[in-house]
């Protein structure tokens, strides 16, 4: 399939957009909007998991290292010429949590996000913004 095949049957400029509440529990109501729709966008299912799990990561970041508000972004891209999805999660920057100081939380239980991400992802990165931090990882469609 060529490139202009691949863009031509991606969704036009179609970006989901969920600001995300700054609580716990949110992670998993955005999951489940993701799920829908990814089936909308009938990807296999090992990569409809890859994205979720990716965007549980990114999210639960973002609420427990980061300022408020946070906002997860969900598109459709190419990678290499490859049918992606991208998921970015941009918040306020970043925040020690306000009742453990970071150097207290367990490293069994914390800190291999960024392991996960690199696994799973085409690609990943972070970008620095006036008012806050992007974070972003792309799944190519297999």
């Amino acid at each position: 399939m060529t490139v202009a095949q691949l863009r031509a049957e991606l969704p036009e400029d179609v970006t989901y957009v969920f600001p995300l509440p700054h609580v716990p529990r949110a992670a998993s109501f955005v999951r489940r909007r993701v799920r829908a729709i990814l089936t909308d966008w009938h990807l296999p299912a090992d990569v409809a998991e890859d994205v979720l799990l990716l965007a549980s990561e990114l999210l639960t970041n973002a609420i427990t290292h980061a300022l408020p508000p946070a906002t997860l972004r969900l598109s459709q891209v190419l990678v290499d010429g490859l049918r992606a999805v991208h998921i970015e999660v941009t918040d306020a920057g970043p925040a020690a949590p306000a009742d453990r100081p970071a150097c207290e939380l367990d490293p069994d239980e914390h800190g291999r996000g960024i392991e996960i991400v690199v696994a799973l992802s085409a690609r990943y990165g972070m970008q620095e913004l006036a008012d806050g931090t992007s974070r972003w990882a792309d799944v190519v469609v297999r």
